[in-house]
């Protein structure tokens, strides 16, 4: 599927499922609280599919697919028969308000665990933390080799690459010594200290991480797999060859062989590939290609394939995958609160806000990598949600909730006024930060 349709499509999937759940929430403890529902819209706008169920509630798809919301029967929305007092939503305790407005972020806080508990039954493929370090980067200044495989990041131990780098992405937002422990190829364990404070305050996660150079180590330069019919086969080499230069070009890994080639080749095809066979050293005479495998774009290449990066993956039985789903969704809380309280104090810039572009884009490409990837990403966006929605910014659940505990304590309703005031305010905070979101959105679109 192209891209911009794949995203458009998967984004609309990701919003569809997860809004509904949303305010089905709020309409099934609206229903269990005794208040008469007279709205369940999925989307905003005009409808493009309604209908009138039995209960008398107008259930409607709009045609602006950002959201949703249940209409309730409201006093301060017009008048209200009196034969339907008791069924109003105003009239009711303040402690069924607050349950009803707490619903909506409870079912998203519920969705994302059914989510990952799922997630963890299948099982999501992923690779083992084997890392390398990028040449005068900060990893590299604190000693990571290549092929040192993660155990410990902060003290707590990791299996995949996706965990260590999430674990290692809360740190960089924090700017403060990281403690790693690792297995280098040497089959020692070693401590090694991230200086993370060494980072400048305000930048964006991408440019820390680009700053720490520590990303997922490349395959080892062996020639795992030689397609029949291209150079390399017909110059002889087989599979198992350990790849050790190019035109004399010591070869350190697969990704620093294919370099090689493309830099050599762009001046003359010919080239002088030496491999290690077994106790021998060969000198291969092979004449690369200018040409498109498997869909890629055109590129210098002599048919050689590179050893599959080591799998990892976390599977479960149905007890242990609640318990790690749980587990994850409080360490995503805490690091999405993390986040929250950086941007508030400036410690970490704003530039890390996404908007639905980049939903989008990240839907699409968790969509292809599989079901399991799929719910992870649902799971962290309806978590997003849930927490987003409890902010005690007006016109969110989290503004009603704000409302309604003030009632509690002064023992009488928030004016109208203060209502209507604290209303444009929360739109005004609302429409800056999904402004500012839009913004980053379009900012890394261009640059990338």
């Amino acid at each position: 599927m192209n891209p911009f349709f794949g995203s458009v499509f998967w984004l609309l999937v990701t919003l569809g499922v997860l809004v509904t759940f949303h305010e089905f929430g709020h309409y099934w403890v609206a229903r269990r609280c005794g208040v008469k529902v007279l709205r369940f819209s999925v989307g905003f706008g005009r409808a493009v599919w309604k209908r009138v169920g039995r209960d008398g509630t107008e259930y409607q798809v709009a045609m602006i697919p950002l959201g949703g919301y249940v209409k309730m029967l409201d006093a301060r929305e017009g008048d209200v028969d009196p034969a339907l007092r008791e069924v109003e939503f105003t009239g009711k305790s303040v402690w069924k308000r607050i349950a009803i407005v707490v619903a909506g972020p409870g079912f998203n806080l519920i969705f994302a665990v059914a989510a990952l508990w799922l997630m963890f039954m299948l099982g999501r493929p992923d690779t083992a933390p084997v890392v390398t370090a990028t040449p005068g980067s900060l990893a590299a200044a604190a000693g990571i080799q290549a092929g040192d495989r993660l155990l410990r990041v902060d003290g707590m131990p990791v299996a995949t690459m996706s965990d260590a780098m999430d674990d290692v992405a809360t740190a960089l937002l924090g700017r403060e010594p990281l403690p790693l422990v690792v297995l280098g190829r040497d089959g020692r364990q070693r401590d090694v200290v991230l200086p993370l404070q060494q980072l400048p305050a305000g930048r964006s996660i991408d440019k820390y991480f680009d700053q720490l150079g520590m990303k997922l180590a490349p395959p080892p330069a062996v020639a795992a797999t030689v397609m029949p019919g291209q150079p390399a086969a017909q110059a002889g080499m087989q599979p198992g060859d350990v790849l050790l230069a190019v035109n004399g070009r010591a070869v350190t890994d697969f990704d620093d062989f294919a370099r090689h080639v493309r830099d050599a080749a762009a001046q003359s095809p010919r080239l002088d590939v030496a491999v290690r066979r077994g106790e021998q050293t060969l000198h291969l005479p092979v004449v690369a290609r200018y040409e498109s495998l498997q869909d890629e774009p055109a590129h210098w290449s002599v048919g050689v394939g590179a050893r599959a990066a080591e799998s990892a993956m976390r599977r479960y039985g149905p007890v242990k995958a609640l318990g790690a789903a749980l587990r994850s969704t409080w360490d995503s809380t805490r690091q999405t609160f993390t986040m929250i309280g950086k941007m508030v104090s400036g410690e970490a810039s704003t530039r890390n806000l996404s908007g639905v572009i980049g939903i989008a884009q990240v839907a699409n490409q968790s969509a292809q990598m599989g079901l399991p990837w799929f719910l992870n990403f649902l799971a962290l966006v309806s978590l997003s949600l849930a927490i987003l929605n409890l902010l005690p910014i007006p016109v969110l659940d989290g503004g009603h909730l704000l409302y309604y505990l003030i009632e509690l304590v002064k023992g009488s309703p928030v004016s109208e006024r203060t209502q209507m005031i604290g209303q444009y305010i929360g739109l005004v905070l609302l429409f800056t930060l999904m402004g500012l979101a839009f913004y980053n959105d379009i900012h890394r679109t261009l640059l990338s």
